[in-house]
């Protein structure tokens, strides 16, 4: 069993909470100003309406940047399901670079293929900030 709460410094609360403000944000900005940026990148593939998925996704952004700020007795768990979206979500950027696809500021194939690398980093940052690489470590005794 992995436990919900570890030790964590106070450099990784500012961490958390920063990320759950990043999320907040970019949840925001699914259903306002950066919603046809966002309904360009879901990939053809889903069967759901584009923006369905836009709407959703940003509710559930919203609700994870809320737990990250909120619960921090549960933050291990927390940082573990933001973790997961973040790789859920992945295959929307790797939509936008196979498909040369214009959003965000990101107009070149250079830009989108460097972002791709920034998704592990949110992942990484995401399971440190809260402990649960920490956690997730400990359990795997590495």
């Amino acid at each position: 069993m992995m436990p919900a709460t570890l030790p964590t410094s106070k450099t990784q609360h500012a961490f958390r909470i920063l990320l759950g403000l990043f999320l907040l944000y970019a949840g925001i900005s699914h259903m306002t100003f950066r919603r046809a940026d966002f309904v360009a990148q879901v990939p053809d593939w889903l069967t759901m309406s584009k923006d369905f998925v836009v709407l959703a996704s940003g509710v559930v952004e919203m609700l994870l940047g809320l737990s990250l700020v909120a619960l921090y007795r549960q933050r291990v768990w927390v940082g573990l399901v933001v973790a997961i979206f973040f790789v859920a979500i992945f295959p929307g950027n790797i939509h936008q670079y196979t498909e040369g696809i214009s959003a965000f500021g990101l107009d070149t194939d250079t830009k989108r293929l460097v972002r791709l690398f920034f998704q592990p980093l949110l992942v990484l940052w995401a399971l440190w900030s809260t402990g649960a690489l920490k956690a997730l470590c400990q359990r795997s005794k590495c």
